[in-house]
């Protein structure tokens, strides 16, 4: 559905919808709900990101410099949640990338191809890493001073899943 569809069903301008997807304005209660029953979905389910959490975030302070790469650990980082999650049944390292809307695309393509994906890169120069327990899949994140992770509402089971405003891409190795 394009945007001036969408603005037309919910009696907006397109330009409303155009700083919805952007990060640049917020619907009024109205057009939430009548978002809602468009897609037949909640609110709640709207306003969630279901995608991400269901449970407990734990965050704890690290320091890198204590971790040693041994066994198959590529870094340091590897080896921080491999200390943190000895009894994990995988760990997958993750490939974040910022997921562009239509117009970051558009820009990206005119200016050089990858260059906003290239400019997200050096901005967070953390690791994400997939790591599954018995029955439940983990996100973490692993920066030079701490380690957070967060429950997955729903398995991340492709190579590819997107998660709030990132897309995270499976590495072919685990460790």
């Amino acid at each position: 559905m394009s945007q001036e569809q969408l603005a037309e069903k919910l009696c907006v301008s397109r330009q409303a919808v155009t700083k919805w997807e952007n990060d640049k304005g917020m619907p009024n209660i109205e057009s939430l709900q009548a978002i809602a029953k468009l897609f037949d979905v909640s609110v709640d389910f709207l306003l969630t990101d279901k995608d991400v959490c269901s449970g407990t975030i734990v965050k704890e302070s690290i320091n890198i410099s204590e971790y040693e790469n041994i066994g198959n650990c590529r870094s340091k980082y590897d080896a921080v949640v491999k200390a943190k999650f000895p009894k994990a049944q995988k760990i997958t390292p993750l490939v974040r990338r910022k997921k562009l809307n239509w117009i970051e695309n558009i820009i990206d393509f005119i200016v050089s191809p990858g260059v906003l994906q290239l400019t997200d890169s050096l901005k967070d120069i953390s690791a994400y890493y997939l790591v599954e327990l018995e029955n439940r899949q983990l996100l973490v994140y692993v920066t030079k001073d701490f380690i957070e992770s967060r429950e997955m509402a729903s398995a991340f089971t492709q190579k590819k899943k997107v998660i709030g405003s990132n897309l995270f891409i499976k590495s072919s190795y685990t460790i």
